[in-house]
């Protein structure tokens, strides 16, 4: 098992279609951190409640709205204009680099303040249900990502 949060948020990123899944539940209002986050707590055993779910949603909520989300939104903008200007082209993928790496700050921020919760025996509620949006809660992208992390899960145990 990926005992770090970015380890275990890479290695499940590369799995066939989470990429595509994460998408369209970001498209949803999901926060892929989060529900990245999610999946890594499962895996670890930790018991999802409320009260660590709005924890975990209170820290990134404001890094998502002040940081990432800015820097998506001007990427996005430049998308089509970077098609056909060389130096747009290049200042965009810095820009992109830039948004990997505030996604990657909020995972270690997450991974901080859950560190310290402990696994548990009873450990099965189902961490994406408490972080997902309600739009996004029976959409199949999220039964993939459930999917895919058990899969994950599944392949480290056997290791």
């Amino acid at each position: 098992m990926h005992t770090d949060l970015w380890n275990h948020a890479l290695a499940l990123y590369a799995r066939p279609g989470v990429e595509t899944a994460c998408l369209a539940l970001q498209e949803l209002g999901g926060d892929v951190c989060l529900l990245l986050c999610g999946t890594w707590l499962q895996a670890r055993g930790v018991t999802a409640d409320d009260q660590r779910a709005a924890a975990l949603q209170a820290l990134a909520s404001p890094w998502q709205h002040d940081v990432v989300a800015p820097l998506r939104t001007l990427r996005r903008q430049w998308r089509e204009h970077a098609l056909t200007d060389p130096q747009l082209s290049v200042l965009r993928e810095q820009l992109k680099d830039l948004e990997l790496r505030a996604e990657r700050n909020l995972l270690e921020r997450l991974e901080t303040l859950a560190r310290g919760w402990p696994a548990t025996a009873d450990a099965g509620q189902d961490w994406l249900a408490r972080l997902v949006p309600d739009q996004a809660r029976n959409h199949d992208a999220l039964h993939q990502l459930r999917v895919a992390a058990r899969e994950l899960q599944d392949a480290d145990v056997g290791d």
